[in-house]
């Protein structure tokens, strides 16, 4: 397992470094002058180019990016332009509320999935498996600009159980959650049903059954642990995901996260601040696979082999 954790840990660095140079090709292959976007068509050439100054586009890229990379490896992201401030104090100072919302979002996603998984994959062409394969296709084709909303009139504005937006009190949490987790468990939930229904028919199950096991047993106590690699995998893929729909979700919930400071990033073109959230939603994305990938090991041993 340490191996295979050094192995894996050796491939996400190039990806971490592409992931940092892509995001800084975004400031200087952006069509037009990144400067003049900033600051509007009727700014000052002194002002243009005392912010070109400020930001360091007026030296040659090759030393642009170096000190780019140097201030990433020093925490240094540069300084926003719209708040004043550094934007790495921004984004740990938003962090929390986003990793809170993940995890909670996760959480109710595994809630939904293993039950509604393991039941499909038990009794498949049943009656409860069409329903809950009829549930998750629509689940999945639910965007959660609509989501969102629908949830947000029926819920806080219908029958005001729950706050409107923002994140003064702990249940403020739950409606961003369910629009992000809903979509989430449906295609973990059928990935669980199949993989499970393929791990029944294998001689391992055959034998707990001839040693005395009943079907479901046997499927649950040595079926499961199997099935749910892909779908492990799939969380971690699905993770990617989680960050791009947070940025809709916490806008349309007012969650102050780092997805809502990215809008605001780029309705103000701070360009800094958006660069800093981009490549911090990278490397969370980067993270979260490999943490997959270890819990994928840890159920199935050969996939570190």
């Amino acid at each position: 397992m340490i191996g295979y954790l050094f192995r894996r840990a050796l491939l996400a660095l190039p990806l971490a470094l592409g992931a940092a140079t892509v995001v800084f090709l975004f400031l200087h292959l952006v069509p037009g002058d990144p400067v003049q976007a900033m600051l509007g068509p009727a700014a000052r050439d002194s002002d243009l180019a005392a912010l070109r100054t400020r930001l360091g586009l007026d030296r040659p890229l090759g030393l642009q990016y170096v000190d780019y990379l140097r201030g990433i490896a020093h925490g240094d992201l540069g300084t926003s332009l719209h708040y004043g401030d550094p934007v790495g104090g921004l984004l740990a100072e938003r962090l929390p509320l986003t990793a809170a919302l993940a995890g909670v979002t996760v959480l109710f996603a595994l809630l939904l999935s293993l039950p509604a998984g393991i039941a499909a994959g038990l009794r498949p062409g049943s009656g409860l498996d069409r329903l809950l394969g009829a549930a998750s296709s629509t689940a999945m084709a639910l965007p959660s600009f609509w989501l969102g909303p629908t949830l947000l009139l029926a819920f806080a504005v219908g029958l005001r159980w729950l706050p409107v937006s923002g994140a003064d009190v702990p249940e403020a949490i739950l409606l961003p959650a369910v629009t992000l987790a809903l979509p989430m468990a449906a295609l973990l939930s059928r990935l669980l049903a199949v993989a499970l229904r393929q791990e029944i028919g294998r001689p391992y199950v055959l034998s707990a059954r001839a040693r005395g096991h009943g079907r479901d047993a046997a499927a649950v106590r040595h079926a499961l642990r199997n099935a749910a690699g892909p779908m492990l995998t799939a969380l971690g893929l699905q993770l990617g995901s989680l960050l791009t729909g947070a940025v809709i979700t916490e806008t349309i919930f007012a969650w102050p996260g780092i997805g809502r400071l990215l809008v605001r990033g780029i309705s103000y073109r701070d360009y800094p601040l958006v660069q800093g959230c981009i490549l911090l939603f990278a490397v969370l994305y980067l993270l979260a696979n490999l943490a997959c990938d270890l819990g994928r090991a840890a159920l199935d041993p050969r996939v570190a082999a």
